[in-house]
């Protein structure tokens, strides 16, 4: 799932080279992604590109007052080849669900799960996708404070690792990045907010701060295609269990309860007193 680093850094790419291109073209392969029936991709054509903005894991391209809205759920992402007339296939085998044609390039938006996950909305303003009208203060904003993040833990007994994830509470990080950020805070990804004393807020805000700030400055200028592949790299302690830990004597194991969809050392974050 790409999460706010990847999409701050397409959103940046996309904001270099579409701001000012007109739409020529769209073709929608996959027709179930538009959820803003009955409005269409159509409407896009002719139609400038004034703005690209990201909303936590989305990203909204403005043209002219009409928005295209793009929700990547857990296995979407997108295609730029700068041939006009290209075919535009995806180059990680992924489905490609639609095409936006522009005077210099193409883009396209894949889907690489078992079922479809993307989802496009064609709007007049972006608060009019229910996902994106709900979302929490942006995480990844390097503006995001111990405060803000004392808010929205405040005191539930919800699992740090599920709380993380919870868009409405705070935007951008998904399953991969909460594991990174309660590794680096040394928490246990199944202790409870309302357990947490106000050091460890601290904690998790820096470490929150450092993981997030890290990724998005390390993921600008990476290639499209290449996002995936750079994010799993930087990976300390998600998707690599049975590896040693690597800032201790530990061995990284799947988080209790998640069917191995998440990773952390017990050694370095043990259950909380």
């Amino acid at each position: 799932m790409p999460e706010a680093p990847e999409v701050e850094a397409l959103t940046l790419f996309l904001r270099e080279r579409l701001t000012g291109q007109a739409v020529r073209a769209v073709e929608v392969v996959e027709f179930r992604a538009v959820k803003s029936r009955p409005r269409s991709l159509d409407e896009l054509v002719g139609r400038t590109v004034t703005e690209v903005v990201r909303y936590g894991k989305h990203i909204d391209i403005d043209l002219e007052g009409t928005h295209l809205g793009i929700g990547f759920g857990r296995a979407g992402w997108a295609t730029w080849t700068d041939d006009a007339m290209a075919s535009d296939s995806s180059p990680d085998g992924a489905a490609v669900i639609a095409r936006v044609r522009f005077d210099g390039g193409v883009l396209g938006i894949t889907d690489a799960g078992d079922w479809l996950s993307v989802q496009l909305h064609v709007i007049d303003d972006p608060r009019e996708v229910p996902s994106v009208a709900k979302l929490g203060p942006d995480a990844a904003d390097p503006g995001f404070s111990r405060d803000d993040l004392a808010r929205a833990l405040g005191m539930r007994r919800k699992q740090l690792k599920s709380l993380l994830q919870e868009q409405e509470s705070l935007a951008g990080i998904g399953n991969a990045y909460s594991d990174e950020i309660l590794y680096v805070a040394r928490l246990s990804p199944v202790a409870h907010a309302a357990a947490l004393t106000d050091g460890e807020i601290t904690r998790l805000h820096e470490a929150l701060r450092a993981v997030l700030d890290e990724a998005v400055a390390s993921r600008r200028g990476v290639p499209i295609a290449d996002q995936k592949a750079a994010k799993v790299a930087a990976m300390r302690v998600h998707g690599r269990t049975g590896e040693p830990c690597p800032d201790g004597d530990g061995v990284v194991e799947d988080i209790p309860g998640t069917k191995g969809g998440g990773q952390y050392c017990p050694a370095c974050q043990p259950p909380h007193a």
